[in-house]
């Protein structure tokens, strides 16, 4: 009877038992968790980066007055194409005038007296060699000669002094191109100004057959970028065109503010249908570096040994560190940590560490993420 009941007893507690066990199997199965893998990309040769730039005349210059009076006429206008030494624009400088014809009077009676001490001094000489006159005398009328000679030496110098100031009365192009600007008009007080003084510029002329773009790179890209590379320029003008350019210099110094690199493409407008002074997004084909790779942005771990990824040797998990240089938005550019053989995890854990058991689901399996 005893062992009857012994074998009931056992018989209850037999498939409770496999139960327990099979539970707990499944328990420890369940805690490994499936994760989706991919491989590295390696990097293409070069990766397009689009900055914005500004687009500006390859000269560029304000006009300003060299001489103080009143504006007589001006000879061009907005948008009129104009040659060197062309002469825009007129001024009334009748203190000036006064000043070079009182200097021109001085002048003449400088000369006049420069005359008289040649004579003497050649008359004196000649006297000298017959004993009529004594040496002083010579010398006196020597040194007389030569003081003129210096008087009538710097008359000349303020005569083309004064000649040279009312010739800037004549207001002329410095350079061919197109004017930009007029901000004078017939009548109104012309000072001789400079760039130092705000509002005195009387014309603006640019050179427009060729263009300067500056665009300022990102330090990391920097080294990258030198002269003779080709840009791309997107205008706001012409959406459907894209222009040619060519890289001719750059800065050679990072902006401390910035921690740009700003650069100078050079663009050809031949057509002068391109204008100066107009916003442009500028396509730069960098070359990437040997033994890089792209991840999607799903496989980085933010922990406090820095950026990392999890990859799968075997059934368990090993952490990467790896560096960062650009981001794609979706996929991340890395410098080094990886060699491109190794199987990324998408999604992985927050949980995840060194040696964690993985699953590689299969590619038909949809998996949860367990973050």
């Amino acid at each position: 009877m005893l062992g009857l009941f012994v074998l009931v007893i056992i018989a209850g507690a037999l498939p409770r038992l496999r139960n327990r066990e099979r539970v707990r199997r499944e328990t420890r199965d369940l805690a490994i968790p499936f994760v989706t893998i991919v491989r590295p990309d390696r990097s293409a040769p070069a990766q397009d980066i689009v900055l914005p730039g500004n687009v500006e005349a390859f000269a560029n210059a304000p006009i300003f007055a060299r001489a103080n009076g009143y504006l007589r006429k001006w000879h061009v206008d907005i948008g009129a194409h104009v040659s060197k030494d062309q002469l825009l624009a007129e001024i009334d400088v009748p203190e000036l005038t006064q000043q070079l014809q009182q200097a021109r009077s001085t002048l003449a009676a400088s000369e006049a007296q420069l005359r008289v001490a040649e004579a003497t001094a050649k008359r004196y000489t000649e006297l000298r060699q017959t004993h009529a006159v004594s040496q002083q005398e010579v010398d006196t009328a020597v040194g007389a000669l030569q003081t003129n000679q210096g008087t009538v030496a710097a008359n000349q110098a303020s005569v083309r002094q004064l000649e040279q100031q009312v010739a800037f009365a004549q207001v002329r192009a410095p350079f061919a191109g197109i004017i930009t600007a007029r901000n004078v008009d017939v009548g109104d007080l012309i000072n001789a100004g400079s760039s130092t003084a705000a509002g005195t510029a009387l014309f603006q002329i640019a050179q427009p057959n060729k263009l300067r773009v500056y665009t300022s790179v990102p330090e990391r890209s920097a080294t990258a970028v030198t002269p003779g590379m080709a840009a791309t320029l997107s205008l706001a003008a012409f959406p459907d065109r894209r222009v040619a350019g060519t890289v001719v210099r750059s800065a050679n110094a990072i902006d401390p503010t910035t921690r740009t690199l700003l650069v100078e493409i050079e663009v050809p407008n031949p057509t002068k249908t391109l204008f100066s002074g107009t916003f442009a997004e500028v396509r730069l084909a960098i070359p990437t570096t040997q033994g890089v790779f792209t991840v999607p942005v799903e496989a980085l771990l933010f922990r406090n040994e820095g950026l990392q990824v999890a990859t799968v040797v075997g059934d368990r998990a090993v952490m990467k560190s790896i560096v960062p240089l650009r981001d794609f938005g979706d996929r991340i550019e890395v410098g080094s940590g990886l060699t491109g053989d190794e199987l990324v995890i998408l999604n992985p854990p927050d949980s995840i560490a060194n040696g964690s058991p993985v699953r590689v689901a299969p590619p038909s399996m949809p998996i949860l993420s367990k973050r």
